[in-house]
């Protein structure tokens, strides 16, 4: 699975919401997400995902890559080392291009006033520190669409049909603070051609709902290190930025 494909997974649940990328993308995602299409088309739809584009391109810049490349992409929604060395001026470089893709400039000003010490270039980050849905305005930034939003690790606890039913954590706000609660069991439909292998006992990464990928152990590791690390690094500032409003709906 190339950088394409992997991301194609990751953004056909927002693009068939209508909530970013280009309106007739999906044919393109989907064709590359399960192997029946070629990558490029999918490639040149990802980077006009309104928030996606500048942060792919922002990693591969920072390590001299191409932003479908597999790392590049497998850094920002899952996590790998290519996050390590972002620093706070790389991340203001990230929302003066958000700002391009339709940021607001006041809300661009504000969260660079209050940038946390190690501000991740990750998708857990973006979505508790910019916020869901404050590129493109779609949709507000409330704590059920983060937990829709984060990519989100389950296990499989049953198959049946075109339904998975799983064991997952879900975000909660303490004290103004983002943490996981307790674990909760779910049933979601899910999509055969993008999980082909999928059993019980599979750790699976959902995205708005929709699980787009089969994790090996080190994907696992990997997406809980970097989404607690987006967390404790957003926690530093969300006090005084009230990005999202927590109240259920």
């Amino acid at each position: 699975m190339d950088g394409a494909a992997l991301g194609a997974r990751f953004s056909l649940a927002t693009n068939r919401l209508g909530y970013c990328g280009p309106a007739d993308a999906e044919p393109a995602l989907y064709g590359a997400a399960v192997g029946d299409g070629p990558s490029a088309p999918a490639g040149e739809a990802l980077l006009k995902f309104e928030a996606l584009g500048p942060y792919l391109r922002a990693i591969g810049a920072k390590h001299g890559l191409d932003p479908m490349n597999r790392r590049v992409v497998e850094a920002y929604w899952i996590g790998n080392g290519l996050l390590d060395a972002f620093d706070r001026s790389d991340f203001a470089g990230i929302l003066e291009a958000l700002v391009h893709r339709g940021l607001p400039r006041s809300i661009a000003r504000r969260l660079l006033d209050h940038l946390p010490q190690h501000p991740l270039p990750h998708h857990a980050f973006h979505v508790a520190f910019v916020g869901v849905g404050a590129v493109t305005g779609h949709v507000p930034t409330t704590l059920p669409n983060m937990e829709s939003c984060r990519p989100a690790w389950a296990k499989v606890e049953g198959v049946a049909g075109g339904t998975l039913a799983l064991v997952k954590p879900s975000l909660e706000v303490e004290g103004g603070r983002l943490r996981l609660g307790d674990l909760r069991t779910l049933a979601v439909p899910y999509d055969p051609r993008l999980l082909p292998t999928v059993r019980p006992g599979s750790p699976v990464v959902l995205h708005w709902g929709l699980p787009v990928l089969e994790l090996v152990p080190d994907q696992l590791r990997a997406v809980q290190e970097y989404s607690q690390r987006s967390w404790e690094a957003a926690n530093e500032v969300l006090a005084d930025l009230d990005v999202f409003d927590a109240r259920p709906s």
